[in-house]
């Protein structure tokens, strides 16, 4: 599923073609730019200079102030819209029309589609001529090369548990590390002050919280702790279900749904990746199994938005986060 420009696209050769004569004529004018000296690939600044960035692929030099970025992970998106960059383009999940949906409609209109996660169209993306792209190791490593004569590609090395570490890779490859500074102060401010809303570090303690995920075309994922929602669930300080602790490698715990009852906790946070009625969603919630659960005969158990919870993975989405869970656990 692909936006629109409102005109014809180039092909793959020409639109290829046409970034690599860029890349030249920006380099060319970086020889004589004076700036700080590295390694790098693509574009290079004009006026603004560059800096360079370290990333799990080496050095990288990118422009100071880079105007046309291009993000091809959630993460991505939401880090450049935390720190006050639109995207000239993104990459969506596939599950959904649009980006994601916890963003202000206005913060993300005008974002041409670039193709899905992990499957990005290079063309479309050479044909917005950005002079930054981001992504990771781990969604993109076989399209380096090529990204990389796009424009100056920025790789972390994985998603979701380190994306504190992402970000901060994001805010300097976006020249906004002071930006990026202040946004983790007010996110560790707030969390503490929804510990403190539910009573303290002991009595969050003593709140085992559930995190579930129906996945459509799988099982039922009971998240861990080394995963994006487990972070904010430990920097609030809430206890987790005995079951967290059997998570492979600390990221799931697999389960079908005539075992949901694993899941249960003080409170379950729950929702769907796709179609509730294609994930199972619909149907457990129908079964005796769920309906017996205590955290769902105590009204404790909460459908969350997908993207927000699970997909979103950056400080917006980690600040509604905490809103959601100081509104539904504090006394």
């Amino acid at each position: 599923m692909t936006g629109t420009t409102g005109t014809s696209r180039p092909t793959r050769r020409t639109a290829l073609a046409t970034a690599a004569a860029l890349v030249g004529s920006l380099a060319l004018a970086a020889c004589g730019s004076g700036t700080d000296s590295g390694s790098g690939s693509g574009k290079a600044a004009g006026d603004g200079g560059t800096h360079v960035v370290k990333t799990v692929m080496g050095d990288v030099r990118v422009p100071n102030e880079p105007k046309r970025v291009v993000v091809l992970d959630t993460a991505e998106l939401d880090s450049a819209i935390t720190l006050g960059v639109k995207p000239v383009g993104a990459t969506h999940a596939g599950v959904a029309d649009g980006f994601l949906s916890y963003l202000p409609e206005e913060r993300t209109e005008g974002i041409e589609q670039v193709g899905n996660i992990a499957a990005p169209s290079l063309e479309k993306i050479a044909a917005l001529e950005p002079d930054l792209i981001l992504s990771s190791k781990v969604r993109d490593a076989d399209r380096y090369d090529e990204l990389s004569k796009i424009a100056p590609t920025v790789f972390a090395e994985g998603v979701g548990h380190p994306w504190k570490e992402n970000f901060l890779l994001h805010a300097d490859a976006l020249g906004k590390k002071e930006e990026a500074r202040k946004v983790v102060a007010d996110y560790e401010k707030h969390a503490a002050q929804v510990t403190e809303a539910l009573g303290g570090k002991e009595k969050a303690g003593e709140i085992t919280v559930s995190a579930t995920r129906f996945v459509e075309g799988g099982d039922i994922r009971l998240y861990g702790r080394k995963n994006y929602i487990g972070t904010v669930l430990e920097d609030v300080g809430l206890g987790r279900p005995a079951i967290v602790d059997k998570a492979e490698d600390g990221f799931a715990y697999e389960v079908s749904p005539e075992q949901i009852d694993k899941a249960d906790a003080d409170a379950v946070f729950y929702t769907s990746f796709g179609d509730s009625s294609k994930s199972g969603e619909s149907k457990t919630l129908d079964s005796a199994l769920w309906k017996n659960m205590k955290a769902v005969k105590a009204g404790r158990a909460f459908h969350v938005n997908d993207d927000l919870w699970f997909m979103g993975i950056g400080y917006t989405a980690a600040g509604q986060i905490l809103d959601e869970l100081e509104a539904k656990l504090a006394p």
